[in-house]
């Protein structure tokens, strides 16, 4: 385990909100070799992000998560959506972020592969089976192993407290029936994804406890699922559970969390004055801008409540004065379409990307707008 051993100028750094950031020489653990410099933030943003130690430390399995995951959407939620169940274990005002430096990129692939492949592989042994037999009695359940580090200022030393891992799930299992032909789906029931998850689960957490140093640090693991290949949201976590000592995960806790795109075909209550709010600020942009692509819009929902809307609008503009306008008529919509205790943010883009950004918080009067030069 990695301790850092920090000066008093790093204490009164942290205390000092309005202080400039200062680097500050940081002395590992004696078992540690070398020294380190690094910079604590004075200022968090929120209570809904940690602070981080700088130099950022990357990931020991940086870029293996672009190769791994179905989406692009999923690639970002299996990051962002453990950092926030994280906070239930690990609260944002007295831990730090750092990127997993336990596991490396050869581990966790070691780790995906089949039980016949690899002598750690933890997704089932396939020999003998093809094709279909292959997708319905042995298909690959787990796709990818995020880790994440979180760290205590104790005692002028700043140390590992906490581990998240995420699992990220597969709900269906792509195959063909011979080389480069068509490609077929098999869905996974929602009850293998859990079993088979909390299998995994704890033969990860008992393979960290073999890990020098991380024989008593708390573990919390997440079970994510994807979503399908071709969707454009999210898939989300379902479910977690924590070793605090030991290599036993003994109780898992439901997580209800759901991404929605709008304008909706589903036409339960939960979603229809949203849907409808939605419909009608979609209906004013296609009026006084006919020359937009689409208006997609991404609602995320945690235990049943709506807590933000993302809104992405393609436009296929050609100078800089019409965008100026489309961003000040599209930003006037938002208080008369969207209640005031939304948060809501739109990005506007075009061939040539991102134009403007518009954001409101939560009740406030006026929204923050942005137009890219």
């Amino acid at each position: 385990m990695k301790n850092y051993v920090l000066g008093l100028a790093v204490v009164g750094l942290l205390l000092t909100a309005c202080t400039p950031q200062q680097e500050t020489e940081v002395v590992q653990d004696p078992q540690e070799s070398e020294a380190r410099s690094v910079v604590l933030p004075s200022v968090r943003l929120d209570d809904n992000y940690y602070s981080t130690i700088l130099p950022y430390a990357e990931s020991k399995s940086r870029g293996l998560v672009v190769s791994n995951m179905a989406t692009k959407y999923d690639i970002v939620e299996v990051e962002k959506g453990l950092m926030r169940l994280s906070q239930n274990e690990y609260p944002t005002d007295k831990y730090y972020f750092q990127e997993g430096q336990y596991l490396d990129g050869s581990t966790i692939s070691s780790w995906l592969a089949r039980s016949n492949q690899t002598e750690d592989g933890l997704n089932p042994d396939d020999q003998g089976l093809v094709g279909r037999e292959k997708a319905q009695k042995a298909p690959v359940y787990l796709s990818h192993i995020v880790e994440q580090n979180y760290l205590v200022l104790e005692e002028n030393t700043m140390k590992l407290a906490g581990i998240s891992i995420g699992l990220a799930m597969n709900s269906i299992y792509y195959y063909t029936e011979v080389d480069y032909g068509p490609v077929f789906e098999q869905q996974i029931s929602d009850a293998e994804i859990t079993e088979n998850g909390r299998r995994m689960a704890q033969e990860i957490v008992s393979r960290m406890r073999k890990m020098p140093g991380l024989e008593d640090i708390p573990i919390t693991v997440g079970l994510f699922k994807q979503n399908s290949r071709n969707a454009i949201v999210p898939g989300t976590y379902f479910s977690y559970g924590v070793s605090t000592s030991g290599s036993e995960i003994n109780d898992w806790t439901a997580i209800n969390e759901k991404y929605v795109t709008f304008p909706t075909n589903d036409s339960s209550e939960q979603y229809r004055d949203m849907d409808t709010a939605f419909r009608n600020f979609k209906q004013d942009v296609e009026t006084y801008f006919p020359n937009y692509t689409s208006v997609i819009g991404t609602a995320f929902y945690k235990d049943d409540y709506l807590q933000k809307l993302t809104i992405d609008i393609p436009i296929q503009f050609f100078g800089k004065a019409e965008i100026i306008g489309f961003t000040q008529y599209v930003s006037g919509l938002i208080n008369a379409h969207f209640v005031t205790d939304l948060p809501v943010e739109i990005t506007i883009t075009s061939i040539e990307g991102e134009q403007a950004l518009i954001k409101r918080d939560a009740n406030q009067e006026e929204p923050f707008v942005h137009i890219y030069e």
